[in-house]
């Protein structure tokens, strides 16, 4: 064996991710506020590129054709986008928006005077007051309830321990023994708070804070005290043994039950909630003229940009050094690639969402009850892509349809099979359809997991009862023990 140094010529292959290639994978799996706000960027740091500002051309100009039917572009309406020439003075396409016309003789609202046409000028005392927070709320009750600074003092630092929900969980001991006063003192000062304006806060536990609330309302009662002694009873809806620790009857624990759902167990939250965050679809849906669906881009949020080739021209003539003719020519080569990029990923979603579309087609016709079992395999085989960039597209997407916003992920279920080799059935319609059944109970037919199994496999769908059991847990809906005791009262 020689141990002599040799020179090997070997030829092999592997695959090496290039940043274009990472960038180009970043911006598939991203959404279009995700890929508006790196496109930003890339125009701040890039001089080569700049946004594209051409109007579009009509609201089905970037749908997909293929499966799904496209609808025919009105004849005027494009005969005016081609004509180079102005229209007349009193004339206009039948097509046009008249919220975007702007009639020069008329003075536009909101530039000046009134919306009801009189002389003067709104007011200062006609603008909207700003919104206050929770704290500056329970700060302006502060300083009108206390007048002794030391109450002042321990109403401000109970007002820095209380949490956004209400609670305040530290004992007055404490906060008296950091103050350097009596705890008689700052427990009175709290029990004035509890009655501010949101009724129940800075209550040490849920017990007391429904507490303030009942007395507040002139409804606390012994029967309604021995109540929320017991609302671990109340939590398994166990009413029956409610009626006998509270000593009343149905119609009374009824009552008392209503009363207390009418409560607010965490007064600070709804105070302060941020508003719901508005689910921005990627992709738009809806009929075409004849029949199938249309889907197309959301132009709002689609980043389209171009690259300034007159300004690399001149820029390259303009290049004295080497290195700036290389710094030139990668700026040209990255924004060359992230147009491709964009065009790439556009044109991806456009072919899956249309997949989805076509075989979900029963559901957007008649509900979740239609909703087909769907993977990635079979969507990935249909478009010709991997499975990887079908999971990469649908990722981060929602679609705008008519029967509401959806993630792109929410159509890919998997599948229950039917009984006797029937048809297989998605998991998200047997959900529906068990919260379905559990909706329609009464109290003389409360379903167990059993009952629901037989009663779907009657329907065709081949279903163990652990199956049922963790959809429901899923949908948290209680068991059919915890229905039977909430049905028993009516409340």
């Amino acid at each position: 064996m020689s141990l002599a140094p040799r020179l090997d010529l070997r030829h092999s292959q592997q695959l090496v991710m290039t940043p274009q290639l990472r960038q180009a994978i970043k911006l598939l799996q991203s959404s279009n506020l995700e890929v508006t706000a790196f496109v930003e960027e890339e125009l701040e740091r890039n001089p080569l590129l700049e946004r594209d500002e051409r109007v579009d051309p009509g609201p089905d100009a970037g749908r997909t054709t293929d499966p799904l039917p496209a609808a025919p572009e009105a004849p005027d309406a494009a005969e005016a986008a081609r004509s180079d020439a102005l229209p007349a003075e009193n004339a206009a396409p039948l097509d046009t928006e008249w919220d975007n016309v702007y009639d020069a003789g008329t003075p536009p609202m909101g530039s000046g005077g009134r919306s009801d046409f009189e002389d003067d000028l709104s007011g200062i005392e006609a603008m909207a007051a700003p919104e206050k927070n929770l704290r500056e709320h329970l700060g302006e009750q502060v300083r009108l309830t206390f007048a002794s600074p030391q109450e002042r003092m321990i109403a401000a630092n109970l007002l820095a321990l209380v949490d956004p929900a209400g609670r305040l969980p530290v004992p007055d001991a404490a906060i008296a023994a950091a103050l350097g006063c009596e705890e008689a003192v700052v427990t009175a000062v709290r029990r004035r708070m509890q009655r501010f304006d949101p009724v129940g806060m800075f209550c040490a536990d849920l017990r007391e804070c429904l507490m303030v609330q009942l007395q507040d309302r002139n409804r606390f009662d012994p029967a309604m005290a021995a109540l929320l002694d017991n609302l671990e009873l109340l939590a398994r809806r166990d009413l029956r043994g409610l009626q006998r620790v509270c000593g009343v009857d149905a119609e009374d624990m009824a009552e008392m039950v209503a009363e207390l759902r009418r409560l607010d167990p965490k007064p600070g939250a709804s105070f302060d909630a941020p508003p719901a965050p508005t689910l921005v679809p990627d992709v738009l849906m809806r009929r075409a003229p004849q029949e199938g669906w249309i889907v197309e881009l959301n132009p709002e949020t689609l980043p389209r940009v171009l690259v300034n080739r007159g300004f690399h021209a001149r820029a390259t003539v303009g290049a004295k050094s080497r290195e700036e003719k290389a710094w030139v020519a990668e700026r040209f080569q990255t924004a060359s690639w992230l147009v491709k990029s964009l065009e790439q990923r556009a044109s991806t979603i456009l072919k899956v969402s249309a997949e989805i579309v076509r075989r979900q087609d029963g559901f957007f016709r008649h509900g979740v009850a239609h909703l087909k079992p769907l993977i990635l395999r079979d969507v990935a085989e249909e478009v010709g892509m991997h499975e990887s960039t079908v999971s990469r597209v649908t990722s981060n997407k929602a679609i705008a349809t008519p029967r509401g916003t959806f993630e792109l992920k929410y159509f890919f279920t998997t599948a229950i099979s039917g009984t006797a080799g029937g048809e297989a059935v998605s998991a998200e319609a047997v959900r529906h359809r068990i919260k379905a059944m559990v909706e329609a109970e009464t109290a003389a037919d409360v379903l167990s997991d059993d009952a629901i199994v037989d009663r779907l496999r009657a329907e065709g769908v081949d279903i163990a009862r652990r199956t049922v059991a963790k959809y429901r847990d899923a949908l948290r809906i209680p068991s059919s023990v915890q229905r039977k005791r909430e049905k028993a009262v009516p409340a």
